[in-house]
């Protein structure tokens, strides 16, 4: 097993779905993914949706579990259970990146994306054991 740990929050989410009103953090599915960079390399300022990076999925996408909500507007935190991505395999993994899952990958929106600078353990050469993301403790992101 391998443990990858968020250095801190996300103070603003990257991907533009998530500041405008797109995702419902209450009720949708949030899913996290481990991202292969040699493969695809997720680029926030033109990257819409889950189409655009799926190429680069090493594992499998997995839903945050136990999601709440901290504060009040313009200051909410969005936080979650540590997040296990179960039998990994494949080749390395260099980013994380949460999307909100709607069933369908051209109407998945890309919300945030992590690299070697925000985790700790990235990238990750995945052994067939679980990967387990342990998010800061102060939250995933700022929205």
């Amino acid at each position: 097993m391998s443990t990858i740990f968020m250095n801190h929050k996300l103070a603003q989410m990257g991907f533009a779905a998530g500041n405008h009103g797109v995702v419902d953090y209450d009720t949708d599915t949030l899913q996290v993914a481990l991202i292969d960079t040699g493969t695809n390399d997720p680029d926030y300022t033109v990257d819409q949706d889950w189409t655009d990076v799926v190429s680069g999925l090493i594992g499998a996408l997995t839903s945050l579990a136990s999601l709440t909500e901290v504060g009040s507007a313009p200051n909410v935190d969005l936080d979650a259970a540590d997040t296990t991505i179960s039998s990994v395999s494949g080749a390395s993994a260099e980013e994380l990146v949460l999307i909100m899952w709607s069933g369908a990958n051209g109407t998945s929106p890309l919300l945030s994306q992590w690299d070697s600078g925000d985790v700790t353990n990235l990238p990750v050469t995945p052994n067939g054991g679980d990967i387990t993301v342990v998010w800061n403790a102060s939250g995933i992101m700022r929205f």
